[in-house]
């Protein structure tokens, strides 16, 4: 029987726990500014947080024309410089973006109460443990990757100085998320963090409908039937796999044509990689797309292929199974945890272009089959993956932490 005696004060404050709270997010991108799967997340569960009658205030990066604040669906965007904008040092130039985001949030501070923070990966650890000592507040963390898993382990100074960012992250925050087992697997054995500080909760995707925008198809997909794949152009996404699949399908006389969305620092070496061999008519790499555009690409086409070596979820992988669309995901990370093979999609061996052809083959040969596990697996993303269902997660841990902290400031 638990004997702890509360007093008035602790009792308003429990009630102020159950009631919409005063959420403060940080992360180094979101819409407009996007450079991964980072800031559809920040900004899926921003805005269904506030849909449940949260306050949320998400600080993150200036960029281009956008304005310092703005509220955008309820939720306020509040947004900065860093300190030494024009440092080329990438490591600096976050040192500053924290150094600015601390600095901003300090001045907030002054005109808001927040009830805790909420950090998105090491971009902006140093300013979220900051202010979790400064502002006296709970620290909830996201860790979307890891760098040990991005590289397959620590070579470098810079991913070493990573890695201890990330350490330092889990280590102040008082709870963890993850989106996966995979992930709970990871960050326990690469980290001093215990199993019971770990919450899984994946992530999410929009319940998308049709769009009416029209895309206007380069050249040379036009009447084409093709397979799509989408996501940031590094090594560990493994669109190197695709590449090698589509020499095979030329050499097969095989119908389809590969058409890749995104951006990074390996589009270029892509693009130069299909030149070489002589793959021009088989690949085409149509860099960054909106939502809208991204929407129609999926719904057009015959497939959709995740090929990554590292994926801690997939989000892609959600995107193309709520539309509907056969898809094939690499059996790794989170990806194995999303799809079921046969049942919902299909599962290839990462790295492996004759797997991956095989099941492009399969859902060639098999379109009925390949129908049915399309539709069965856009009825379990919109059961399980919707971002109302991983708000309300979200919301329910937020308090749970909120509670536990009194519980432990009364003891002490």
């Amino acid at each position: 029987m638990d004997n702890t005696k509360y007093s008035l004060t602790d009792m308003e404050r429990i009630s102020q726990i159950h009631r919409p709270l005063n959420i403060l997010m940080l992360s180094w991108e979101y819409p407009p500014h996007v450079v991964g799967g980072l800031s559809r997340h920040v900004y899926g569960l921003s805005v269904h947080l506030a849909e449940l009658g949260h306050e949320v205030h998400v600080v993150s990066l200036l960029r281009n024309d956008l304005p310092s604040y703005e509220k955008i669906n309820d939720v306020h965007i509040h947004r900065v410089k860093p300190l030494n904008e024009q440092d080329e040092d990438f490591l600096s130039w976050i040192g500053g973006l924290n150094l600015a985001m601390a600095y901003k949030v300090a001045k907030l501070a002054d005109e808001y109460s927040f009830s805790m923070i909420h950090a998105h990966d090491w971009l902006v650890g140093t300013a979220a443990i900051a202010l979790k000592d400064s502002l006296s507040i709970p620290l909830l963390a996201t860790i979307h990757a890891t760098e040990y898993g991005r590289n397959n382990g620590i070579y470098t100074e810079m991913q070493k100085f990573i890695h201890s960012k990330e350490q330092q992250l889990v280590s102040a925050a008082h709870q963890v998320i993850v989106c996966s087992e995979y992930m709970v697997e990871e960050v326990t054995s690469i980290f001093d963090a215990a199993a019971e500080k770990l919450a899984i909760i994946p992530n999410g995707v929009d319940l998308l409908t049709n769009s009416e925008e029209s895309v206007d198809f380069p050249h040379n997909l036009q009447d084409k039937k093709y397979i799509f794949s989408m996501g940031r152009m590094v090594k560990e996404k493994g669109f190197e796999t695709i590449i090698e699949a589509a020499a095979i399908a030329k050499e097969l006389k095989l119908e389809y044509t590969f058409v890749i969305a995104g951006k990074g620092p390996m589009l270029d070496t892509y693009r130069k990689l299909i030149q070489e061999k002589h793959l021009e008519d088989k690949i085409t790499f149509i860099g960054f797309i909106s939502e809208q555009e991204r929407n129609t690409f999926i719904q057009n086409c015959e497939m959709v292929v995740v090929p990554s070596l590292y994926e801690p979820f997939g989000i892609v992988a959600l995107e193309s199974m709520v539309l509907g669309k056969p898809t094939i995901v690499s059996k790794t990370g989170g990806l194995k945890g999303i799809v079921k093979h046969l049942q919902t999609g299909l599962l290839m061996t990462p790295g492996d272009a004759k797997s991956l052809l095989e099941q492009i083959l399969f859902i060639y040969k098999n379109p009925k089959k390949a129908a049915e596990m399309a539709k069965e697996g856009q009825l379990v993303m919109k059961s399980l993956y919707s971002w109302k269902r991983v708000a309300m997660e979200t919301s329910r841990l937020i308090e749970d932490l909120l509670l536990i902290q009194l519980v432990d400031e009364t003891e002490c």
